[in-house]
């Protein structure tokens, strides 16, 4: 991390860390002595907490880092966002697409009750895996004869949540890089798929069972386009933390989970289907530099985000000032050696935020080379 990033990342991360821990330990004690008692009134209050934490970074892609979202929708499916449960089904296209399905969530009304189905791993990053925790995001290994169970129950539990959720699902599985694409282009010509251009290939395992744990409880489907105009960078946390601003298109479709097949196969078929289409509509926004003029919905950026930053800053300054002053905690070296060691902490969790943030260190299952005889039999046991 260079100096000059970690001059902004440090005190960023330090605020973020100190305000993201008492939101840890609200959680934890609302998690211990309010769930045993009403589950629904820990999640309400944890709905409410957690935004206090999710809106620092809404800030920091709003306000800081100056990354604009651009929502493109038709009518009836921007009516509905933030009225009723949904799945939330996206390609993965940049660093940064959970924190624009965030900046969705917020300016639909959900951000506190907005959940994902994340990696095992995540659930450990300090304070944002916590909270991600507390709040019941699905944690999975990425080996289905684990996950099944785990997922099947992790659905089963939010039959009775008590406002409108969105859960978010990647089913493409990892991060589209241009060399996972090379796999992925591999894998369907052996196959008879047909050829990705601008996503990855589904894994539908997950999907299928989301639909059908899901079905009965939850009345849409939220198909979610990400796409960077080719004019404009694409957003990294690096980027946001420098200041460098980006522009993202978001394209959402809503459709009726009733519309859906009611076999295993015809879902995954369906699934397979929406990213055929969510192809050739990456294929219209390459060449045209936008989805639909008709569907552009202007979005302001939130004051509440804005409040809830200064009401931190201030709040943790005074804190600190105080601590400092009764503990003179810089007149010794001692406590310079204290205070350089938390200073050295926050720049190794600001670190690891940052690369678990990386798509080039994202982790997808390897795909084989392969060979004229056996390789789309090898290609297809890399597969769900």
């Amino acid at each position: 991390m260079a100096i000059g990033v970690a001059a902004i990342v440090v005190p960023l991360g330090l605020l973020f860390i100190l305000s993201g821990l008492m939101v840890n330990l609200i959680q934890a004690i609302c998690f211990i002595l309010v769930r045993p008692l009403s589950k629904n009134m820990y999640r309400r209050v944890n709905r409410v907490v957690v935004e206090l934490l999710w809106l620092e970074l809404i800030w920091l892609i709003d306000w800081w880092g100056g990354v604009k979202v651009d929502v493109y929708a038709d009518s009836e499916t921007f009516q509905s966002l933030g009225k009723e449960h949904a799945l939330v089904v996206s390609n993965h296209r940049s660093d940064i697409d959970w924190l624009v399905g965030w900046v969705l969530a917020q300016r639909s009304g959900c951000l506190g009750s907005t959940l994902a189905v994340m990696k095992k791993s995540s659930k450990f990053l300090p304070v944002i895996g916590w909270s991600m925790w507390f709040s019941e995001y699905v944690f999975l290994e990425r080996s289905w004869a684990k996950d099944e169970s785990t997922l099947k129950s992790g659905l089963q539990r939010l039959k009775d949540f008590p406002r409108p959720f969105w859960l978010a699902l990647f089913v493409e599985g990892t991060r589209f890089t241009q060399a996972k694409l090379l796999a992925a282009r591999e894998y369907a010509a052996s196959t008879g798929l047909p050829i990705p251009r601008n996503v990855l290939i589904p894994r539908t395992k997950g999907f299928v069972s989301a639909v059908s744990n899901m079905r009965s409880f939850v009345p849409a489907i939220y198909d979610v386009t990400v796409a960077i105009p080719k004019t404009q960078p694409s957003p990294t946390m690096l980027r946001i933390f420098n200041r460098q601003p980006s522009v993202v298109h978001v394209h959402i479709k809503r459709h009726s989970m009733n519309q859906l097949p009611q076999t295993d196969e015809g879902v995954a078929q369906w699934c397979k289907d929406i990213f055929v289409a969510k192809d050739a509509l990456l294929d219209r926004h390459l060449a045209e530099g936008k989805f639909d003029e008709k569907e552009f919905k202007r979005i302001r950026r939130p004051i509440k985000s804005l409040l809830v930053i200064s009401s931190w800053s201030f709040l943790l300054m005074f804190g600190v000032f105080k601590f400092l002053k009764w503990s003179a905690l810089l007149s010794t070296w001692k406590g310079v050696a204290v205070s350089t060691t938390v200073l050295l902490l926050v720049t190794v969790v600001m670190y690891m935020f940052i690369l678990f943030s990386q798509s080039e260190r994202s982790s997808p299952r390897k795909v084989a080379p392969s060979g004229p005889e056996n390789g789309a039999a090898r290609l297809q046991a890399k597969r769900d």
